[in-house]
């Protein structure tokens, strides 16, 4: 697949492993307005909590993200899943790109959606998939993609 990565240029993320100095796109300053209920790190939300549901919206528009805690999740489904977002990630960029989302796209690789809405650009890479993970897998691993964890079985 030929890839004009100047067309894409806002859904790609920033290669960090070949920068030698982080451009100004991505270079964030603190800023003094920022006041949050929470304490100087990510909310921590028990959902056995009964005020779980305001805390979760504070947390949303305050912080954008917070860590739950008693979600009912095995152990073993939350580490499967490290396992293979880290294997995902690790991807070398020219596989990643070969999933690129397009520019109206809900799907594949590339930079937060919620990007155009901040003044500096994200320091993260992001993958979403909607419908058949098999077709996803498939992509990102042609020879290999009946080792992607959540492929199942009757689809191979």
């Amino acid at each position: 697949m030929n890839i004009h990565l100047s067309s894409h240029h806002h859904l790609i993320p920033l290669d960090f492993k070949s920068l030698v100095t982080l451009p100004n796109s991505h270079t964030w300053a603190p800023s003094s307005s920022d006041h949050h209920p929470f304490p100087e790190s990510v909310p921590v939300i028990d959902l056995s909590d009964p005020n779980a549901t305001p805390l979760v919206r504070l947390a949303c528009e305050k912080w954008g993200v917070f860590q739950v805690t008693n979600h009912g999740v095995p152990m073993n489904l939350i580490k499967q899943t490290q396992l293979q977002t880290h294997r995902l990630f690790a991807l070398p960029r020219d596989q990643k790109l070969r999933v690129l989302r397009s520019p109206d796209g809900f799907t594949g690789y590339g930079s937060a959606r919620i990007s155009d809405n901040f003044p500096k650009l994200m320091w993260s890479e992001g993958f979403s998939m909607m419908g058949s993970p098999l077709e996803h897998a498939r992509q990102l691993w042609p020879l290999h993609h009946a080792n992607f964890w959540y492929v199942p079985e009757t689809n191979k």
